[in-house]
């Protein structure tokens, strides 16, 4: 069977001299797929009323472990953000109860940011529904198929990293 990507190799190939048809199918899956994940994760987030940056900072405060805490520089500086732009988002996910800002006990003029239980909820309920689009698109392979994949891939990802 044939997909996009074969159809637009043989073009390529046809009209390119010296074009590598298996490097070139192997780039234009990995954009496919990536697409393809992208849109489910903006469905995904759309159906849940949660919009892509508010996913990102639930996420990073869930990534910390428990008690699921992290200050607005520590938040800022792993979202890329200025600290002014993430003031601002901090509100708006503050105002629909997915996380809370507190006073530190030791010193009151810090501030941690904390993931509530319902903004853990939120995040649950979108990873949930990632995972489920993510087993779609891996319904094609068996466990061997998907551990070998993930290894190829590791490969090419560490010789990227190795490059200057």
């Amino acid at each position: 069977m044939e997909d996009d990507a074969d159809r637009l190799v043989d073009v390529w190939a046809r009209e390119l001299p010296g074009f590598d048809p298996v490097a070139e199918a192997i780039f234009m899956r990995l954009h496919m797929l990536g697409r393809h994940q992208a849109q489910l994760r903006r469905d995904v987030l759309e159906a849940g009323g949660l919009q892509h940056w508010q996913f990102k900072v639930l996420l990073m405060l869930r990534r910390n472990g428990p008690p699921y805490t992290a200050s607005p520089s520590q938040l800022a500086d792993r979202l890329g953000l200025t600290r002014g732009a993430l003031s601002a988002r901090l509100a708006a996910i503050e105002d629909a109860g997915w996380i809370v800002r507190e006073s530190d006990a030791a010193d009151r003029r810090r501030v941690h940011v904390r993931l509530t239980a319902a903004g853990h909820d939120t995040l649950v309920r979108h990873l949930g529904g990632e995972s489920r689009g993510e087993r779609v698109l891996l319904a094609g392979l068996d466990e061997r198929d998907r551990r070998t994949l993930a290894e190829l891939l590791r490969r090419m990802v560490l010789a990227a990293e190795d490059q200057p």
